[in-house]
């Protein structure tokens, strides 16, 4: 029965269920996007291509393993995890001999994998290129179309598509900037893949000059195993696998070919989880919030109705039964919607990462059935809560009470309403106090939104007493603005729930704007600063291409110049990451100076490291102390402490001496050097006029680099952030509207008692400039506590960077947003006849 008069009661009151049903909409779109994100992470194809022709690939081990033993009531339990690294792991060479001898293997192919670059006057465009053997062409396979193989140290054979690009053709130079000095080739083939090949440039040099450039003597990237004709790729995996037995190699067939080939894009399924974890809980918990408002807003605007039901006997239970399956009703068709709309919004999310560089091309996107599933699921969970939530005082007063509330609001919220409010907001000031504690952005940003969303539903119930304590507050000042002032400040304090439901949308808005754009402003501009402060060198040698190669830093050095490389990596603690960087020693203290707090840098060698006080505190170091750690491509490495520095947030957590690093990472170039010389910026430009690419800086023109490149970087976490902020502005859009659309008896009254359309329009206005001076200090508010929280962790400051113009235009925009939302409802109320409106029934 109760589901019968739930769909009539629907279709009777669409236009008062809209506002429900583009919440739970957008809720659903947004979960269901998000969710596709995980999933691609979780299950997203990595397809190979250069090992098309391989069924089977050997490959070293990605990941540092830890495994832990603990007994506990007579019971063993053994834990094991894996964390990646970050460079790529290499083979010994001499495991190619035991492979050979393997039943089925008709023959192994080395492969050397190593930065190969192109460099030409207008660019080649295209994918990231890489250099291998000519030999392993046949992993692909690659085949010649026109020339020959190279045999000599300067021949090379490129791929169809640069030549096709670049304009190449056999006979051609073309210099390449490798892991050394660039070099000019003679081009002496072109040639084409079996397969699509979409995702990568192949250069094929001759194997000597291969295996100098890839500067792994005695190692390659891997071994591709091709097998007898009839052997099946399966049990060729268990022959190979038993031969490598006690080695840490490991044995890829299929679909697991690709991550071994793409290393970015098996990282980035990491990352992706992470990134759509966090946006799915955050769209969560604001879909939550919105949801049981726009919910609390339609059972207010029904309180008549309900309250009638009450009094003709219809029991507590049926209340919420009837709300329950009218929510349910509402949740299933737009979470369906809504859950649908959300794939092509997943996609669209990919592709905008893929393009901003945060997620390789090469991770397919992937779409299954389970985010939409789930998307409706939690969209269903959320109407039904929602529903109950905001049925809770209807169902439990008694109804003579429901009909006197269904005119006049309460003269403050329930008891547990508010007792709820302040648990929430002791909840929210524990998140922020623990926020100045978290020193590593990993373990700070997810409680950093959390907070914002906790202190936002502390508002959300403290609402009406909120808005009345405003209305105190502002009753003066809107007296000033004449009788529509008067007539606001009346409404604002005698409608204290219906202004609070409009109040919270706006504050989350405004407070998750200002600290999804700010904190990492904030971040960036103490790394900054501590770049600026530490770098003290004259000029600083930058290149367009990878790096800049050791050759150009010697002819630097040739004139007694002070020259320190600058080689970045991250390594590992255990399981934990850390950005890393490898520096020259001699001369350092002349180019470099990251505020030492203990210890010595002229103690910095191949068998010491200095050390952040992050990592110092979090590893109990001090100058002495012996640290173990996991170099960028797997390689243990025990070291000695030389030094504790300050500026780590600028310069990484570890630093290490130049020739340790640069011998275990994928490029090998210097990401910059840094030169204190009496010399000219020509003169400079000059010493290195052989090294195509190089650029002379001053520290500042670096300076304003590295904040270009930030704000590169900071679009991907505004993007992550920006479905969320703009699920908040169409709440508060659908909020402010489903308000104004239920004041039609209220307007025609006034106008029928001598107020003009302008008069009334006057008065919604400043209305709506309450509220939002209300919510504007609110958002403004928590947005600042939790920026400082987070800035006094993370940097050691309470000193949060906002930009005033950008502050402002999340205000104005907020404010433009409200006006628009409560004067186009509000204008289309004013058109109906007074009389009409007056006189027509609920």
């Amino acid at each position: 029965m109760m589901l019968r008069y739930a769909l009539k009661t629907v279709r009777a009151r669409k236009a008062g269920f809209l506002g429900a049903f583009l919440a739970l909409l957008c809720a659903a779109a947004l979960i269901s996007a998000c969710g596709t994100l995980l999933d691609t992470g979780l299950r997203g194809t990595i397809r190979t291509e250069r090992y098309a022709a391989t069924p089977v690939v050997v490959s070293a081990d990605q990941y540092v393993h830890r495994t832990t033993v603990k007994h506990k009531k007579g019971k063993t339990k053994v834990k094991h995890k894996a964390k990646p690294i970050a460079e790529r792991a290499w083979l010994p060479a001499g495991l190619e001999a035991g492979l050979a001898r393997t039943p089925g293997v008709a023959r192994i192919v080395p492969e050397l994998t190593f930065l190969a670059q192109p460099l030409t006057p207008a660019g080649t465009g295209g994918p990231t290129a890489y250099g291998h053997a000519w030999e392993s062409a046949a992993l692909t396979p690659y085949h010649l179309v026109t020339g020959t193989a190279p045999r000599a140290a300067t021949d090379l054979v490129v791929d169809r598509d640069l030549a096709v690009r670049a304009r190449l053709r056999p006979g051609s130079t073309l210099t390449v900037q490798s892991t050394q000095a660039p070099r000019a080739y003679r081009i002496t083939g072109i040639a084409a893949p079996a397969t699509d090949v979409s995702h990568q440039t192949a250069l094929f040099f001759s194997a000597a000059e291969a295996r100098r450039l890839a500067a792994h003597p005695g190692q390659v990237t891997a071994f591709g195993v091709l097998p007898t004709h009839g052997t099946d790729p399966e049990r060729l995996k268990q022959d190979v696998t038993r031969a490598l037995r006690g080695t840490t190699a490991q044995v890829s067939t299929g679909d697991a070919r690709g991550p071994v080939e793409f290393l970015d894009a098996a990282a980035a399924r990491v990352r992706l989880v992470s990134m759509g974890g966090a946006m799915g809980g955050t769209s969560l918990l604001v879909a939550v919030l919105v949801v049981v408002g726009t919910f609390a807003l339609t059972v207010q605007q029904r309180h008549r109705e309900l309250a009638l039901l009450r009094a003709i006997a219809a029991t507590p239970g049926q209340i919420r039964r009837l709300l329950g399956r009218e929510a349910l009703i509402i949740g299933a068709v737009a979470g369906t919607l809504g859950a649908l709309l959300g794939l092509p919004l997943g996609a669209w999310l990919h592709t905008r990462f893929v393009a901003l560089g945060a997620v390789p091309a090469a991770l397919q996107h992937t779409t299954g059935v389970v985010p939409p599933l789930a998307a409706l699921a939690a969209t269903l969970a959320g109407a039904w809560a929602a529903a109950r939530i905001a049925s809770r005082r209807i169902t439990r007063i008694r109804p003579t009470e429901a009909l006197a509330e269904s005119r006049v609001e309460p003269a403050r919220p329930a008891w547990g309403r508010i007792a709820a409010g302040l648990l929430l907001l002791a909840g929210g000031v524990v998140l922020v106090v623990l926020l100045t504690s978290l020193r590593t952005e990993p373990a700070s940003t997810p409680v950093t939104f959390l907070a914002v969303v906790v202190l936002a539903t502390s508002v959300a119930l403290l609402g009406p007493l909120l808005v009345r304590a405003a209305a105190l507050l502002l009753a003066g000042p809107l007296r000033l603005t004449g009788h529509g002032g008067r007539l606001a400040t009346a409404n604002v304090r005698g409608n204290a729930a219906r202004m609070a439901s409009v109040v919270t949308p706006l504050t989350l808005l405004i407070g998750m704007t200002c600290t999804v754009l700010f904190v990492q402003s904030t971040l960036d501009a103490a790394a900054r600063a501590q770049v600026r402060a530490g770098v003290t060198a004259d000029w600083v040698v930058a290149a367009r291409g990878p790096g800049v190669p050791a050759e150009a830093a010697q002819r630097l050095r040739a004139h007694r110049d002070a020259v320190t490389e600058v080689v970045r990596t991250t390594v590992r603690i255990g399981l934990d990451k850390y950005p890393a960087q490898g520096v020259t020693p001699e001369g350092l203290t002349r180019t470099w100076d990251p505020e030492v707090t203990a210890g010595s840098l002229d103690r910095l060698t191949d068998r010491t490291v200095a050390v952040s006080e992050l990592a110092a505190d979090q590893h109990h170091l001090k100058p002495g102390s012996t640290l173990a750690l996991t170099l960028g491509d797997g390689t243990p490495a025990t070291l000695t402490v030389a030094a504790v520095y300050a500026r780590g947030l600028g310069f990484g957590d570890l630093t290490f001496a130049h020739d340790l690093v640069s011998h275990h990472v994928d490029n090998p170039l210097a990401s910059s050097v840094l030169v204190s010389t009496a010399r000219t910026q020509a003169e400079l430009a000059t010493t290195l006029r052989e090294f195509p690419g190089l650029r002379i800086l001053s520290p500042a023109a670096v300076d304003s680099l590295r904040a270009n490149r930030q704000q590169t970087n900071a679009e991907v976490n505004y993007l992550a952030m920006g479905l969320v902020l703009a699920f908040t502005a169409i709440a508060v859009v659908n909020t402010l509207a489903m308000s104004v659309a239920d004041r039609v008896r209220e307007f025609a009254l006034l106008r029928l008692v001598g107020a003009t359309r302008r008069q009334v329009l006057r008065m919604l206005r400043t209305e709506v400039l309450s509220v939002l001076t209300l919510a504007t200090a609110l958002g403004s508010g928590i947005a600042l506590a939790v920026l400082t929280a987070f800035s006094i962790g993370m940097t050691g400051r309470a000193a949060p960077t906002v930009t005033p113009l950008l502050y402002v235009t999340v205000v104005a925009t907020a404010a433009l947003l409200a006006l628009v939302a409560a004067a186009l409802p509000g204008r289309v109320a004013l058109r109906v006849p007074a009389v009409t409106a007056a006189t027509a029934k609920d």
